[in-house]
């Protein structure tokens, strides 16, 4: 039986900011949710962790999925979403990303994002893996994140000394704050968050940033893995915070290891250097250590496998041939196409001394992005009244199993417009009224920065891209002795630790690591981007939503919902 506290051990707010609506990060998703509210409610704090410019959307390389192209259409897009899914995704939510998706698309044109261009003027299109059709739009060859986030951040700065937005940037939300709890004992609204403000800006300590909505928009858990393609801010902290709030999370057991991440050797740590799904797309192939190409044995679709398929299969053809990566080998696309294809691309691995146009890439899978999130209906509402999820955080039902590429980008976009409108709508009716915060029954947590490396080990030994119950039941008992209060445990008087950044980051990865282990110990079957080599076949009973969420003495609770 696992248990996790409900708040992180933390100094109680010593101020307070209000707003009509609360929103936390700065992608895709955080940035379109607010400038959507900005015009639509009186008040509008945007909460950022890092500056505006930063967290995952900057990285995306490959580019946002839609079906832009008169030959393609939103139902062929919807068949590719669902087949990558492998029989998880919620339909209803499907048909809203790719019918909606267009319209979303060229409106970041309207704000002012460049797509690359055909001859013709109109947005260039490619094609990636699991797509059946060119319909990958993409900016500055392999810069699309970038592109997205610079235009929104300059929609956002433009806008910035309107007293109805505020922002904060170098701000980690701590906990989600609620309200009264209901007569039968289940969590109140959400009513805002607390904050501190790290090291710069105005405010300093911790603060209590209250709204009468709240949208997290916080990414994704890369960091909860020893190597991911994720930036050093994704601990996972929204949805933890969520958790421990009262929400509930959904198909959180699906992580997706992308196939092609530069390998530069096993002790290299933090943020690595990925090597874009378009570039198989574009033609590169796979193969192994003694120069065999390997998918077209495995998947009709070869190198545009979904993206698990192919993870796995690297991963498998590693052990079979006693090597820690593989090679991709784009040297037959030719000079000038790749270096005017992939420049980003191009440019970071010559930083590493490899050169694209004539070298073979050492490749292997890592962590890249979290499947599942705290679950919502199709305009991001959680389970929680009041707090709203958008983006990576969120289990919209979109990715099911395993997410078809470039549709993160679009589901950020998507969801954060449908989100915003309808918050816009609850407030002016007065269904999200203001309340006053209540502390929470249940422990505080604060797990040690010291013990981030050990986590990060364990889970990524646990529930990494190939599992077994031995190993995540060997996680488990791992993650379970890690000390959760280093707060009042003392070392010769001197405590473990006390409340700051580093250690509240690491109470969340550990609580995420945990969460991620239960899950993919209960689901006995492999599905996308879980894989059991103890269960290795798909089951039927099993195509159902594993939802976990904390009942009253915050036990850790798994439950089967039907999809949709």
């Amino acid at each position: 039986m696992t248990r996790l506290a409900t708040r992180l051990a933390a100094p109680e707010p010593g101020w307070t900011v209000e707003a009509d609506a609360v929103v936390v990060g700065s992608g895709i998703a955080g940035l379109t949710a607010a400038l959507e509210l900005r015009t639509r409610v009186p008040r509008v704090l945007l909460v950022t962790k890092d500056i505006l410019a930063s967290g995952s959307t900057v990285w995306a390389q490959g580019g946002i999925a839609a079906a832009l192209d008169p030959s393609d259409s939103p139902s062929a897009h919807l068949q590719d979403t669902l087949v990558a899914g492998a029989g998880l995704c919620d339909p209803r939510a499907v048909e809203v990303l790719v019918t909606e998706g267009p319209a979303r698309v060229r409106e970041l044109v309207t704000r002012g994002a460049v797509f690359d261009t055909a001859s013709d003027g109109s947005i260039s299109l490619t094609r990636e893996g699991g797509h059946h059709a060119d319909r990958i739009a993409h900016a500055g060859g392999d810069a699309t994140g970038a592109e997205i986030s610079r235009a929104l951040v300059a929609q956002i700065e433009a806008v910035r000394e309107d007293p109805g937005i505020e922002v904060i940037e170098h701000a980690l939300v701590l906990d989600v704050l609620t309200g009264p709890p209901g007569p039968d004992g289940t969590p109140g609204h959400a009513c805002g968050v607390t904050l501190h403000v790290i090291g710069e800006g105005q405010r300093d300590g911790v603060g209590a940033a209250l709204g009468r909505a709240v949208v997290l928009a916080t990414g994704g858990i890369g960091q909860v893995y020893r190597s991911s393609t994720n930036p050093s801010q994704a601990t996972g902290d929204g949805i933890a915070a969520a958790l421990r709030a009262g929400a509930t999370l959904g198909d959180v057991e699906f992580v997706q290891f992308h196939p092609t991440v530069l390998w530069l050797g096993s002790g290299v740590k933090g943020q690595l250097t990925l090597v874009s799904e378009a570039v198989r797309g574009e033609g590169a192939l796979l193969l192994d250590t003694d120069g065999v190409r390997f998918m077209p044995d495995v998947h009709p679709m070869a190198e545009l496998a979904p993206r698990d398929v192919v993870a796995h299969a690297i991963v498998r053809r590693m052990k079979e041939t006693g090597s820690d990566h593989v090679w991709l080998d784009a040297r037959h696309l030719g000079d000038d196409f790749l270096r005017g294809r992939f420049p980003t691309i191009n440019e970071r691995l010559l930083e590493h001394g490899i050169d694209l146009t004539t070298d073979l890439v050492p490749v292997a899978p890592a962590q890249h992005y979290h499947s599942g999130g705290v679950v919502t209906d199709l305009v991001g509402r959680t389970s929680l009244p009041g707090l709203y999820a958008v983006g990576e955080v969120a289990c919209t039902g979109v990715h099911g199993a395993n997410r078809l590429a470039s549709n993160s980008l679009l589901e950020g976009l998507v969801f954060a417009t449908r989100a915003a409108r309808h918050i816009a709508e609850q407030v002016h009716q007065g269904a999200l009224p203001p309340l006053a915060p209540v502390q929470r029954p249940g422990d505080e947590a604060l797990v040690a920065a010291a013990s981030r490396a050990r986590v990060q080990r364990i889970a990524s030994d646990g529930p990494g891209p190939l599992r077994s119950g031995d190993g995540l039941r060997r996680a488990a008992d791992l993650l379970a002795a890690v000390p959760t209060d280093a707060h009042r445990r003392t070392d010769e008087g001197r405590l473990l630790a006390v409340p700051q950044v580093a250690e509240w980051e690491t109470t969340n990865v550990h609580q995420v690591a945990t969460v991620l282990t239960d899950a993919a110990l209960v689901r006995e079957e492999s599905r996308g981007g879980h894989a059991r080599s103890d269960f290795p076949d798909t089951e039927k009973a099993w195509q159902v939503r594993l939802e976990l969420s904390l009942d009253a003495d915050g036990t850790l609770v798994p439950r089967r919902a039907q999809i949709g």
